[in-house]
This record gives structure tokens, sequence and C-alpha cells, in this order.
């Protein structure tokens, strides 16, 4: 059976799973997808490792709004992004804002990490939450500073018309509290290389499964529920999947405000 065949068997399993099977489900669904992996001729996967489309936002010929899901629901964007594509496919920049609001905006570029954590410790205690604005980028640099805004307790959101797709919704996710405004834009898709030196089919199937284990892990960590992942992992890294209102309630990628932080790690 080709992997793309078992992506809708596994995501009804997860999404009909009772909570106290879920992380056994998650290990499992790992499993039979990297022995999928493993009968997929080798000269097949060279070929389409050597054909993917690079989308990576720092580009200039990639589209920042990737065409939806061919078949799926919804069908298109919801809305245009109120940014432009040049502004988007900077690099992030930070601006802070009124209310302890951190605006990070940008592609998710190697080192934003990096710059990020310095605006964080330069900011002290002033910033509550951070906005974002972005196509993706670095999954690296993205699970860094989803790692920090956990850490620091700070909320998460997503503004109307802004943009958070790719490995954007992985720091999204590091927020305590979460909030994606009427017509924000959330989108996934699988993960993929897009840089110019195109590893070894066996490489290239070897860093996806380690990767795909490390976002499945922190998603979970970060109390986000499997469907997320699975809607990513079936969408070609040439499409997105856009998230409706009711399946960011569902998977938890959105949660009830807070008013700051601080308040909700004394819960």
């Amino acid at each position: 059976m080709r992997p793309e065949a078992l992506f809708p068997r596994l995501k009804h399993a997860f999404l009909s799973a009772d909570d106290g099977l879920l992380m056994r489900g998650a290990f499992f669904g790992l499993l039979v997808a990297a022995a999928a992996f493993l009968f997929v001729d080798v000269r097949e996967l060279s070929l389409a490792n050597t054909a993917l489309p690079g989308h990576d936002p720092m580009t200039t010929d990639a589209p920042v709004l990737p065409p939806a899901l061919t078949d799926g629901v919804p069908q298109a964007p919801p809305v245009t992004p109120e940014s432009s594509p040049e502004a988007l496919r900077q690099p992030m920049r930070f601006d802070l804002q009124p209310g302890g609001v951190l605006k990070a905006e940008g592609s998710i570029d190697l080192g934003a990490a990096d710059r990020f954590a310095e605006e964080i410790a330069a900011r002290g205690e002033y910033v509550k939450a951070v906005s974002l604005n972005s196509p993706g980028g670095s999954v690296e640099d993205a699970l860094a500073m989803s790692k920090l805004i956990r850490e620091k307790g700070l909320n998460t959101r997503v503004a109307t018309r802004a943009l958070c797709a790719s490995s954007c919704p992985l720091i999204f996710a590091g927020g305590v509290a979460r909030e994606a405004a009427d017509n924000a834009i959330l989108g996934v898709h699988q993960v993929f290389n897009a840089g110019e030196n195109r590893p070894s089919p066996e490489e290239a199937m070897s860093d996806a499964q380690r990767t795909t284990a490390r976002i499945a892990r922190h998603l979970d960590e970060m109390g986000i529920a499997d469907g997320l992942w699975i809607h990513a992992l079936e969408t070609p890294p040439d499409r997105l999947y856009y998230l409706t209102p009711a399946e960011m309630a569902e998977f938890n990628l959105v949660t009830k405000p807070v008013a700051t932080a601080k308040q909700a790690k004394k819960k």
C-alpha cells in the first residue's frame, strides 16, 4: 500500500480514538508510516526528492500562499492576507506594540529563533503576547521559538487577515493561551527540504521520520490534538490545508482567552 493511501485511515483512527488511546495511537501511526516508507521504491523516492518543488518563502519565485489542497475542505484561502508577499518574504522582524504585544512578521529564516530570544531577553517582563504574521520557514527555529514562548508563559495570537502557515503554527502552539481572530489564515502542510543540497533517499527518509516524531511530540506537549498533524502529513508541500475555526477549536489549537499568560500559569 502506498503511503498516501494510509493517511486517510490514520486520520480516521486518530480522530475517533478515546483520549486514553491517543498516545498509543500516535506511536502506532508513526510506526505504520515508517514501515510504509520502507516499501517505497528507492528510485521513485529519489526522483520525487529531486523534483520536490521548493516553496521556501524566502525565495522570490515561491508563492507566499500556496493553493489549497485539491481534495479537502476548505478549497481556497478564507481571505487574502493583509500584508504583501514582498513583506512576508522578508526575514522575520520584531516590533513591540502597545499592551505588551510583540509582533513577529516575515519568514522564519535561519537565526530567527536567536533574534527572538534576544528580543524577549531585552524586553523583560513587558511582553505578554506574540502576534504572528508569517508564511513559515525553518522548522528548527519555529520549534525553538515555540518552546521559549511556553517557557516564558506568553500568549500567542494571529490577527485578522494575518497569515500563519507552514511551520508558523508550531510557534503559535507554544502560547499558553492561543487566539485566532476572525478571518485569520492558518494553514499546514508536510515538512520538506527547501535547500539546494538534496540528501540521498535513505537520508531523506530518516530525516523526515525524525522531524515527524519531533513535531508530533512537541504538539502533544503543547496540548494540541493529533488531528492537526494528520492534516499536515496528508497535504503535499506545495499545497496548504487551511484550518476552519471549528477545526482550530476541535484540535485545541485555539483556547479560551485569559487576561494574561501569568494568570494562566497560576491556574
